[in-house]
């Protein structure tokens, strides 16, 4: 029975050797788990500063407002008053000039159209334009060209074209575009069939 006693003692300091030594581990395994987690928070932080995006700097309306906001621009050297330019300001008080007139209408009209043509001769009398109406000459009226527009006529049938001056107003007849002078209907051989399909185009 004596003899035992040192065999069990002994056996017990053994097993408390070996659970000091497990908690020691334990102890030191959690130790280094924290220091290794506070090192990535760290890093992870670290990396998450430096790819933010700029624009987290930015307010919510500054980064989703769809109206830019203005910038002051330096205002113009002297006392911030314009000085209006001499050549303009004449231009703008002058009247407009028959030309400039005749040029600006040209312009807001079709370059080239289509429709139905017919001629008028008498001998003796005055244009819509004011210029004595010759039969022989390859003029035309037009219910809105400028006077003096030359415009190329061609019929439709023939091919043949002549170019005429616009002198006068008209035709007064619905559904005709041109009525070309006697010489003109001449020129493009329609006096036999008195209205024809043409097509014109100012030039």
């Amino acid at each position: 029975m004596l003899t035992l006693l040192p065999a069990a003692r002994t056996g017990n300091f053994h097993v408390q050797e070996h659970t000091l030594m497990i908690l020691r581990y334990r102890f030191v395994c959690e130790a280094i788990m924290r220091l290794l987690s506070s090192i990535a928070i760290v890093m992870i932080s670290a990396w998450m500063g430096i790819q933010v995006n700029p624009a987290a700097a930015q307010t919510f309306e500054d980064r989703w407002s769809i109206i830019p906001k203005a910038k002051a621009e330096p205002s113009p050297e002297g006392d911030g008053h314009i000085k209006p330019d001499p050549q303009t300001q004449s231009q703008i008080g002058a009247e407009p000039t028959r030309g400039s007139e005749d040029r600006s209408e040209t312009r807001s009209f079709k370059r080239a159209f289509s429709g139905k043509a017919s001629y008028y001769s008498y001998r003796t009398g005055k244009t819509a334009s004011g210029s004595s109406f010759n039969r022989n000459l390859s003029t035309a009226a037009h219910r809105s060209l400028p006077f003096g527009t030359r415009v190329r006529v061609t019929d439709l049938v023939t091919s043949k074209s002549v170019i005429v001056i616009i002198t006068d107003r008209g035709p007064r007849v619905p559904g005709r575009m041109l009525d070309l002078s006697l010489g003109a209907a001449r020129t493009l051989g329609i006096t036999d069939r008195g209205v024809v399909h043409v097509r014109a185009k100012v030039i």
